[in-house]
């Protein structure tokens, strides 16, 4: 029998990726959340603080799943999660469509509405969000959120943290660099560095 899953986090992404986890069969245990968060979330109990993580991981649970957008703070905590010795696990929605020679990390999220074509491969801990598509042969990195409606064509590259606003559209064979923001809306058609926000369209360099 599978060891119930433990959510880390307690706001809006925490509700969808519980609801994904429980239509998928999984039985959620809690949630555990910051400080300032609710008693329950979804009808869930949340104990308050990250110390709970490493006093369940020691009564003999295994499977967690980071449920939080911001990207770099899901980076870190999928790390601690891990590094506590807990497996991650996929929230996966049965209304995605994925690929059978796509490849998915672990703690890896897929919305409603999704598709990831062919021989895609989508980093640990990435958010596919409602209505996103990642065609054929695009390589996303760890913890990249594409936000509803982001398009992206065939073999690109987003790296490690990127944030693709809501309704993005990419052209082909295009990479985008690592902890990069991506504005709603943008159409990219050249590459992008890291650590900047474009926006536009086309998609044009912020300065700094």
């Amino acid at each position: 029998m599978k060891s119930p899953v433990i959510i880390v986090g307690a706001g809006g992404h925490a509700k969808v990726c519980i609801e994904l986890l429980q239509a998928m069969g999984e039985t959620i245990l809690c949630c555990v959340g910051a400080s300032d968060s609710g008693a329950t979330c979804l009808g869930l109990p949340v104990l308050h603080g990250d110390h709970h993580l490493a006093r369940l991981r020691e009564e003999g649970h295994t499977r967690a799943f980071v449920a939080l957008g911001p990207n770099r703070l899901r980076a870190r905590l999928g790390q601690h999660v891990r590094d506590l010795g807990y497996e991650l696990v996929n929230a996966i929605s049965p209304a995605a469509v994925i690929s059978p020679s796509a490849r998915l990390g672990a703690g890896v999220a897929v919305m409603a509405g999704a598709v990831i074509n062919a021989e895609a491969s989508i980093g640990d801990l990435a958010i596919i969000n409602t209505g996103a598509t990642v065609d054929h042969d695009c390589r996303i990195g760890t913890a990249v959120h594409l936000a509803p409606q982001c398009a992206l064509a065939g073999n690109i590259s987003v790296g490690a943290g990127t944030f693709l606003g809501v309704g993005c559209k990419v052209i082909p064979d295009v990479e985008i660099g690592a902890h990069s923001t991506i504005g709603a809306g943008a159409v990219v058609i050249r590459p992008i560095p890291s650590d900047v926000t474009a926006v536009g369209v086309p998609a044009c360099v912020l300065p700094k």
